[in-house]
């Protein structure tokens, strides 16, 4: 400890030794400090304080109808990347701070130190922005903060557009290639129906449903042809019957058997049910529809078939040679009309079975296709029911995308406020010059000791035996001891009032230029 203490002892004699050249060097940095914490500019700071309000009446009264965006989260983007080259840029013109001649690196610095000091902060929850700069020209701060109002309010709404022009632009593109689809795909569905007319039928129905109806169909006019033909032989066998008799039917009997007339019951009712159809189709399609064409394609063969057996029946009643023969009995004419309408009732229920007879083998044959045709059908129908569905779904966003682009501009993203304008504080903000002073001081007085250590460092100086015996390691012979005079002790104590006089004139300085510092704040708060 004895040692430490030696040694601590030794270093304060060495530094003292050289205190003139650390005063003198702490009277330079104190001139320097002061001048520093005097001549540097005040810096104004104008700031502004902005409310956005996200609320609107019309945004849940047109809830369902139209997009709501997440408008406090744009908000905030919007504030965070505010401060950008292009805006920066923008606010310069704004503020009129490129009107003197700048070089092209002079601008670049300008705009780099305006994206370093403006600030924007918010308080969170509330939606309160606060716009601050600061610039030593108090009018030149509250120009810049104007114009980054201006700009931040003015970007959100052109944001706001711009992402609905965007939107609706996209939507109308993708519109215009789904027309394109849905075209295509109407296009195949009606060259597939052409194709196959006579497989693809317009109620709905599968081929295996309409080879079933067909076997039906053949099967009721078989029916009918096997009743036809024994009501054809009993009305023979009473013409037999009463031609053997001489002629003696009663009057009864004739009234039964004139039951019989000459009709095609089902050609009208096949023609009434697919007239039926056509006015149902006729309904939702055009003219031109396939469907619509294929049935009047069938009413028009029906109406061909029953004009001719209707022209079959009346030859076949005129060249009835039982007519002729029974001139003279009318129970016997009666007889032989009633024959006569059986045969054509037959006959055109042997030309209907043949007919169904046949659609049923074409059918049969055409079974073998069917499934195909029928895959192809509903997938032709699938691709167009899918066009058709995105479509409509991509009309619906358009108007959708419309009514919300008139909902921003009628309500707008947002309701922005300004609390309190923009205005520069009537004291500096900047600099801190008591901070300056205390800092000032504190770099003299460690720049004295430090200058004053390291003169001791490069020219040292032995004060005891034992320090020369460690730093040379030789013996100490011996030591001659030095006679100090009055005038030496006069002139050593007038040196240490000196040195401490100066010292206190560097303190005297800092303390003068904190009470003139003072002095001036004062009078700036009284102004």
């Amino acid at each position: 400890m004895d040692l430490l203490l030696a040694q601590l002892f030794g270093v304060f004699r060495r530094v003292w030794k050289y205190r003139w050249i650390g005063l003198g060097l702490s009277w330079l940095l104190g001139v320097i400090a002061l001048v520093v914490a005097f001549v540097v500019p005040n810096r104004y700071e104008s700031s502004a304080r902005i409310y956005v309000d996200t609320q609107s009446i019309l945004k849940p009264l047109m809830s369902g109808m139209a997009v709501q965006p997440n408008v406090e989260q744009q908000v905030t983007m919007l504030s965070r990347t505010l401060i950008t080259r292009p805006n920066v840029e923008k606010l310069v013109r704004m503020a009129d701070l490129d009107l003197k001649k700048q070089t092209k690196v002079q601008a670049e610095a300008q705009i780099e130190h305006l994206m370093k000091t403006l600030s924007i902060s918010t308080t969170g929850r509330d939606n309160l922005y606060t716009l601050a700069y600061n610039d030593p020209n108090p009018e030149v701060a509250k120009r810049v903060v104007q114009s980054l109002v201006s700009i931040f309010v003015e970007s959100s709404l052109g944001a706001t557009r711009k992402d609905t022009a965007s939107a609706t632009t996209f939507i109308n593109e993708q519109i215009k290639a789904y027309e394109a689809k849905l075209e295509e795909a109407e296009q195949r569905l009606k060259e597939f129906r052409l194709r196959n007319l006579e497989m693809v039928a317009g109620d709905g129905k599968d081929a295996t449903s309409r080879l079933a109806e067909m076997n039906a169909q053949l099967e009721r006019a078989k029916l009918e042809l096997r009743e036809a033909e024994n009501a054809r032989d009993a009305a023979r066998k009473q013409l037999e019957g009463e031609r053997g008799r001489g002629g003696d039917v009663t009057t009864a009997s004739i009234l039964q058997e004139s039951s019989i007339s000459v009709s095609t019951p089902e050609i009208d009712a096949r023609l009434s049910e697919l007239r039926r159809t056509l006015d149902g189709l006729l309904q939702r399609y055009t003219e031109q529809h396939p469907d619509v064409t294929s049935v009047r394609r069938l009413i028009k063969e029906l109406e061909e078939q029953k004009r001719r057996e209707m022209a079959e029946l009346r030859k076949q009643a005129m060249n009835n040679p039982v007519g002729t023969a029974t001139t003279g009995n009318p129970v016997q004419q009666e007889l032989s009309r009633m024959l006569a309408t059986a045969e054509v009732q037959v006959a055109s229920l042997k030309a209907r079975v043949a007919e169904y007879q046949s659609r049923y083998t074409a059918a049969m044959s055409a079974m073998r296709t069917a499934p195909q045709i029928e895959a192809e059908a509903a997938q032709l129908n699938r691709d167009y029911a899918i066009h058709k569905k995105n479509y409509e779904d991509l009309v619906a966003r358009r108007e959708s995308a419309a009514i919300s682009g008139e909902l921003d501009v009628a309500a707008g993203v947002a309701d922005f406020r300004l609390i309190e304008p923009p205005r520069v504080s009537p004291r500096p903000v900047a600099p801190n010059r008591f901070l300056l002073l205390g800092a000032g001081l504190l770099v003299t007085l460690l720049g004295g000791v430090f200058a004053a250590f390291a003169a001791s460092q490069l020219r040292p100086v032995f004060f005891e035996p034992s320090e020369l015996r460690n730093k040379t390691e030789l013996p100490i012979l011996g030591v001659v001891s030095r006679l100090v005079s009055q005038a030496e002790i006069r002139r050593r104590r007038v040196d240490r009032l000196r040195f401490i006089g100066g010292s206190i004139g560097l303190f005297g300085m800092f303390g003068l230029a904190t009470l003139a510092l003072v002095i001036l704040n004062a009078r700036q708060a009284v102004v």
